[in-house]
């Protein structure tokens, strides 16, 4: 390799450390490379983050009551949910996994429309063309190769889109993340990789998947950029994502970003995350909470008042009993919605089952 080649491959290499922009007691700190948002984007973050954390525990508290099947809480992701979500552009598209209910509502999806596939009812219960996000998907990279191919077409038709597409850990040991970021650096299509790494895919710690120093080593292989930033810093990872979306937005390819965080939660309600880690661990993170650095770093500055806070929070609320309500609606479902959007014109197979499930349902 030559002096030129090491110096441009060093280029895509991350930091040692997460880059950060608030510290975890809520101090300032200074990050070269990466400015500090505007005051009134981190009162958004702020703001989104509390009515985000709200939004999950109502969630959480709805599937203990029956109403959804499953819920996989995001608590304690918010900085990565919300950071990223609020960089993006009007015209620019999510696609969220199944742990990012939260960052689909941020987004602006009607937080019922959101839970209708953890409720059991569709495989997707909210127009993806709406607010530009695709459809949750719940198989580990899928939405990679989606986010990957969606850009690409993009960029081919000459629209200016880029896709930004949530991972976890666990994702980055599937195949798909494999060849959607081969494929995406190669054909340097306009797409955000943001990995947040919640230290376990399910019951199985990183040091099990991996023996890089992070995952962010990975982008240096496909010839990408990578960052490795504090996930627990909305800031720090609204500002990279932000710099990745503009960047791919100029025709300069993908961007890997890691994002350090914790999932505080179990994986799902039907997991047991004691079998697998201890009280301590988690008690260690939630000293590092999203929401409360981010508070005191504003209250310190002044831009964040008793009164505004309280605003905040009435609101947040507000939200979450409407949920509470509306999903205590039972709704009303037709069998024959089975096979609709199976196929752009339904096979012949597909109407004789159609035909003999009404049948059944008529003799009942």
């Amino acid at each position: 390799m030559t002096t030129t080649e090491r110096t441009a491959a060093s280029h895509f290499l991350p930091s040692e450390e997460p880059l950060g922009l608030v510290s975890p007691d809520g101090k300032r700190v200074e990050q070269p490379g990466l400015p500090m948002p505007a005051d009134e984007v981190l009162l958004r973050l702020h703001s989104g983050m509390v009515a985000g954390r709200r939004f999950d525990t109502q969630a959480t508290a709805l599937t203990k009551q029956g109403r959804l099947a499953v819920y996989p809480s995001a608590r304690g992701q918010e900085a990565c949910e919300i950071g990223a979500v609020l960089a993006l552009r009007p015209q620019d598209w999510l696609f969220p996994t199944y742990r990012d209910s939260m960052a689909i509502v941020a987004r602006g999806v009607d937080p019922i429309e959101v839970l209708t596939l953890l409720r059991g009812d569709w495989h997707c219960g909210y127009d993806p063309y709406r607010a530009n996000v695709a459809p949750q998907c719940t198989p580990l990279a899928t939405n990679t190769l989606h986010a990957v191919g969606f850009a690409h077409a993009a960029r081919v038709k000459g629209e200016d889109t880029v896709s930004l597409v949530l991972l976890g850990d666990g994702a980055t040991s599937e195949g798909d993340t494999h060849e959607a970021l081969n494929f995406a650096a190669v054909w340097k299509a306009p797409v955000v990789f943001l990995v947040q790494n919640n230290g376990y895919a399910i019951s199985v710690p990183l040091a099990k998947q991996t023996a890089a120093p992070s995952l962010a080593y990975k982008g240096v292989g496909y010839g990408m950029p990578s960052v490795l930033v504090d996930g627990n810093d909305a800031a720090a990872v609204h500002a990279a994502t932000e710099q990745a979306v503009a960047r791919a937005a100029a025709g300069e390819g993908p961007t890997l970003i890691e994002a350090i965080t914790y999932r505080i939660e179990s994986h799902t309600n039907a997991d047991d995350a004691t079998r697998y880690r201890e009280r301590a661990e988690v008690e260690e993170w939630l000293e590092r909470d999203p929401i409360a650095r981010l508070k005191q770093y504003l209250t310190d500055r002044g831009l964040l008042t008793e009164q505004a806070q309280q605003e905040i929070d009435v609101r947040a609320e507000a939200d979450a009993a409407s949920l509470r309500e509306r999903m205590n609606i039972d709704t009303v479902l037709d069998p024959a919605e089975l096979f609709q959007h199976v196929y752009a014109e339904p096979t012949a197979a597909l109407r004789t089952q159609a035909a003999e499930l009404a049948a059944e349902l008529e003799e009942r």
